[in-house]
Order: structure tokens, then sequence, then C-alpha cells
């Protein structure tokens, strides 16, 4: 039988994984920089940068662009439970956790205009609804329906989504699209992420009882850190037909 002989950023990956295991390295604390990681393991700065893709796979480490890897928090996960507003639930409290939410004014362009139904340049209220690192949502309500605007600073996208569902018409059909791609750059920027790494992107539209688009969003999580959750319940017998 052959053995399979570990790569070099194979043991990096080893070897740092052990320190963060046995709390040498630290939630939140930077790592040394690429250059003095390399040099430190004699191999080049491409084979580090791949051994710490590894690792943030893994969510161990996190990228941040422009100010080094970090220790990951790999134990944190958000769980996105389709089929509603509310977006996400976090599984324990995160000490780095920042919550922003932005409304602004947009005229319905580009993909917007099928995605809500409505003829091009169509008033809408957009929110960007960020929880760093956790999952960034933009969300699309025509301006004719309330909210026109909500306070900015609720303690988590959930409570966010609930107050919505609070004051937009009540949906009767939730459609959600659910695809694995690579982030964007201001993605990655905000979920700590680097550009390699894959995210789960959700596209949610709610239909009233007219067959109106009461609400459209694009929700992005890193796929590392984050579950999609759905449920199908099947129709009574009574109400099947058939074929």
């Amino acid at each position: 039988m052959t053995e399979t002989v570990p790569s070099r950023r194979q043991n990096i990956a080893d070897d740092i994984r052990t320190q963060i295991a046995a709390g040498e390295l630290k939630a939140g604390e930077r790592l040394p920089s690429e250059t003095t990681l390399a040099s430190r393991y004699g191999v080049s700065t491409s084979t580090l940068r791949s051994a710490l893709a590894l690792l943030q796979s893994e969510g161990l480490v996190e990228k941040t662009h422009g100010k080094g890897n970090f220790v990951g928090h790999a134990s944190r996960r958000h769980t996105y439970a389709g089929g509603g507003r509310t977006q996400f639930e976090a599984s324990g409290v995160d000490p780095t956790l920042r919550v922003t939410v932005r409304t602004t004014r947009l005229q319905a362009q580009g993909h917007l205009v099928p995605l809500l139904r409505v003829p091009a340049n169509t008033e809408l209220t957009q929110f960007l609804c960020g929880t760093s690192p956790h999952s960034l949502a933009r969300i699309y309500i025509p301006s004719d329906l309330p909210p026109k605007s909500l306070p900015c600073g609720p303690p988590s996208c959930r409570a966010f989504g609930t107050r919505l569902a609070e004051h937009c018409p009540p949906p009767t059909e939730i459609r959600e699209r659910l695809t694995a791609r690579l982030p964007t750059y201001e993605e990655a920027e905000t979920l700590r992420i680097g550009s390699t790494l894959a995210v789960l992107a959700i596209t949610r539209v709610t239909i009233d009882a007219t067959g109106r688009v009461i609400e459209a969003a694009h929700l992005v999580l890193p796929s590392h850190r984050a579950d999609a959750y759905f449920i199908t319940r099947a129709a009574p017998a009574e109400n099947r037909r058939e074929g």
C-alpha cells in the first residue's frame, strides 16, 4: 500500500490548526504577516496562502483585505430559515457582531425590473442590512408600500425582518432560489472572508394575494458559517388530485 505524504501546505495548515485548538492562537487574534509566516515555514508566499486558504474554508482563519489574517470563530454559525422575512438566527452571541441598516430610495433598473415585476424607473425603497461578519442583505420594496423607512440600529437582522413583516401586506407566496458562488469584493470585505471562499446567495421574492411582488431580497451568507434550512410540508391527501 502506498502512503500519501502530506504536502507542505497541509503541514502548515495542521500546525496552525493545532495552535488554534490548543489556545495558543486565540479567536480574533491577528496572525503574523503572510511574508513572515512564509519565512518561518520556509515556503513561498503562494504555498503559505494555499495553506491559509484551507483554514479559511474551515472558518478557522478570516482574511480581511488590507488588514491581514485573523483567527476566526469556527463555532459561530448562522441559520437561514427559508420561507419568511425572519432572515438570520445566530448560534450564540458574537462580540464582534456589527449590525448596520441603511435606507435609500432608487428607481428600478436592470434585474430589479423583472424581479419585482414593475415598470422601469418605478420608485423603490432599498434596505441594505449588514450583519458583519455573518450576512449581507439587500431588501427592495415598492415605495408606495409601507414601510417607507425604519429607524436604523436594530439588534439583529432577524428583528429587522420581523419589523418589516409587521408593516408590509401579508404574503401568500414566497419564492427562493439558492446558489453558491464566489463573493464580490464588497461581500468579502463585509463577511471577512477570502475571495476564493464560496458564499450562499439567496434570491427571495414575496408575493401577496393579488399576485403583486411586495418584497424582493438578495441575501448573502458565508458558506462555512451558515446553514440554509427549508421545510416542505405535503398537502393533505384530500387536497391532492390524481394525475
